[in-house]
């Protein structure tokens, strides 16, 4: 039932139902610029019944509620039920990429001329959403189609783009980035990993850690120096495409991390690793301007779900307030209990509008870089906030692991710190507003 309600997506009339969200988006603009009523009411999440309901947010229409219907039941159908197992493992099924890229949930943003589903970023944030409202944080699925996808659909070649991205839109070729190392984390120019020409092949060396996806990739995009000479650290990075099962290519230990159990994060190392002249990705030493131009996606991706999760922990504790028991009535009737709920709530939403329009400005090419910053800043903030005021409205049931809010609360610790830690947000902010250029 869930791939026939998303067949559009996968046969010829799917480019009419994802260009339908934009031609829906443009009439409403052209329908208030011109004083004429515009069909629909979308309320906004402030004035919903949940902050998690289907139907509201102006930046959607029909086409997008029918998708996030059958996402949502793709999660709890294929994702809920076996998390715990995955998290006791230290990752997900391969089984699950395959169902997630049977159903055209993976490479939402990829062309299809280049074997994607051609959708577009409100697509995309649905997915990412979707996946913080069943609080199942081990599927890497975003990191997978919004981060690393995009490398190799703008900057590679024909034969890359034909040979990886139909594999990695079906879920048969799994894909990470590898740029943290031991010594460099959101400074990229500190990078040690590097590549040196023998001939007409690289030699690459290093290592890298906190890689997410990293044990079950069969694809690592590695960020490596290849001009120490450069005048700049900037003008001296590349791109590699590694396959798994390369000579020299070895992966660590999954890493036991106090949050995103079921998610694989791993080390990875590489001893001399020889890879042929078109394992480069785009031009040699431009790896940095490269990274640049797609960490906005990647920032804007992480503040989505970032917001996300603070609607759904906001709403599992409303839930428990409603039903928790204390002086003889639910602790829902203490003043004290209703203006935490009030503070939360106006805030999230403050936030939501923010974050939506982020996410417009994207949709039309008109995201910054500051802006984007400000977006992944503010809303993992947020999220931290909000973690740990929803847990504390638990009381010590909110400390047990059988909660979903203790999972939530350890979940969220990392979100202001990996894309570029929240202090690394706020420098790029500041030069925004210091500069004078």
């Amino acid at each position: 039932m869930f791939k026939t309600c998303l067949s559009g997506l996968r046969n010829v009339s799917r480019r009419q139902q994802v260009l339908s969200a934009a031609t829906a988006r443009l009439q409403h603009t052209q329908a208030e610029q011109l004083g004429m009523s515009v069909p629909s009411y979308r309320p906004e999440t402030s004035s919903a019944k949940s902050l998690m309901d289907i139907g509201t947010r102006r930046i959607f229409n029909e086409d997008h509620d029918l998708f996030r219907q059958n996402v949502r039941r793709f999660f709890q159908e294929e994702v809920v039920p076996y998390h715990k197992e995955w998290e006791k493992a230290g990752q997900v099924s391969r089984e699950l990429w395959e169902k997630a890229g049977e159903q055209g949930l993976l490479g939402l943003l990829i062309p299809e001329k280049h074997g994607g589903v051609g959708g577009d970023m409100f697509c995309s944030a649905i997915m990412a959403e979707e996946q913080m409202y069943c609080n199942c944080s081990g599927p890497g699925f975003t990191l997978h189609s919004d981060i690393v996808m995009p490398y190799i659909s703008n900057y590679g070649s024909k034969e890359q783009i034909e040979r990886f991205l139909p594999e990695m839109s079906a879920g048969k070729c799994i894909s990470a980035i590898a740029m943290t190392e031991p010594g460099a984390g959101s400074d990229l120019q500190g990078v040690r990993t590097n590549a040196k020409r023998d001939g007409s092949d690289w030699i690459l060396n290093g290592n890298k850690v906190f890689i997410t996806n990293g044990w079950m990739a069969d694809l690592v995009v590695v960020v490596a120096v290849t001009n120490r000479e450069a005048k700049s650290m900037a003008h001296g990075i590349s791109l590699f495409l590694v396959e798994n099962g390369t000579k020299g290519f070895q992966k660590g230990r999954k890493l036991e991390k106090i949050g995103l159990k079921a998610q694989d994060t791993a080390e990875l190392f590489f001893e001399d690793v020889r890879l042929p002249g078109d394992a480069i990705l785009g031009e040699p030493n431009k790896g940095f301007y490269y990274l640049m131009n797609e960490l906005p996606q990647e920032r804007l991706v992480i503040a989505l779900m970032g917001l996300a999760s603070c609607e759904f922990m906001f709403e599992e504790t409303r839930n428990y307030v409603l039903q928790r028991k204390a002086f003889g009535k639910t602790i829902s009737n203490l003043q004290t209990v209703q203006h935490k709920l009030a503070e939360m709530k106006t805030e999230i939403c403050v936030g939501r509008a923010f974050v939506d329009n982020c996410l417009q400005l994207h949709a039309e090419k008109r995201l910054d870089p500051a802006t984007a910053s400000m977006a992944k800043y503010w809303a993992t903030d947020l999220q931290g906030r909000v973690a740990t005021q929803c847990l504390q409205l638990h009381g010590g049931w909110g400390y047990m692991w059988e909660y979903p809010i203790a999972k939530s609360f350890v979940d969220s610790r990392v979100q202001s710190i990996y894309g570029g830690t929240n202090e690394i947000m706020k420098e790029l902010i500041a030069r925004s507003i210091v500069s004078q250029k």
